[in-house]
């Protein structure tokens, strides 16, 4: 199944770029955490695993609630795909963790809560000096989301990343709990 969302995501990420966009580059957390997923799945590493749990069960999830599509609908290829990765990309995290056995412990939520933050450090800068604004870092999408009740810009980024910092530690406290008792 690494190889099957791997494969995907290249197929994905390599017609991205016929014609070349400002919105070509891998630079979406989803992006990632499809890399992520799939490379946890193909060799069982705990930290690209952690990666999945914490993206794939939060934030693929929030973009499948509330998804923020450029481009065509069905039954287009970016339509499909935006599906097909966002949701192999929450089966990772369920299949590594339910049925591979990954429990995260709060080293995990430490290693993904700095890699996040490196990532919007860097998207953000990016988004900056290039005008796109991948993420979400830069503005809020021009579709209605969860962002719209977080207030205005920088606020809304402020919020969203205490809350999604807060709801990691909330999925990571189960499995610490069930660690210490054993």
């Amino acid at each position: 199944m690494g190889s099957v969302t791997a494969l995907i995501y290249a197929a994905v990420l390599i017609y991205s770029f016929i014609p070349p966009s400002r919105w070509s580059l891998p630079l979406q957390l989803t992006d990632l955490a499809t890399a992520a997923g799939a490379y946890a799945l193909w060799s069982q590493r705990h930290w690209a695993a952690a990666l999945t749990y914490y993206w794939g069960l939060v934030l693929s999830v929030q973009a499948l609630i509330s998804p923020v599509l450029r481009g065509p609908d069905f039954p287009h290829y970016q339509f499909l795909a935006f599906w097909a990765i966002h949701l192999l990309v929450v089966w990772a995290a369920i299949y590594l963790t339910w049925g591979r056995g990954f429990r995260p412990t709060w080293r995990d939520y430490r290693f993904v809560v700095c890699v996040t933050l490196a990532w919007a450090a860097i998207t953000m800068t990016f988004n900056a000096h290039a005008g796109t604004n991948y993420g979400f870092l830069n503005r809020k999408p021009g579709t209605a989301s969860l962002l719209d009740l977080f207030g205005p810009w920088p606020l809304y980024v402020l919020v969203a990343s205490v809350l999604i910092a807060i709801v990691w530690a909330l999925m990571t406290w189960p499995w610490e709990r069930i660690a210490s008792r054993r």
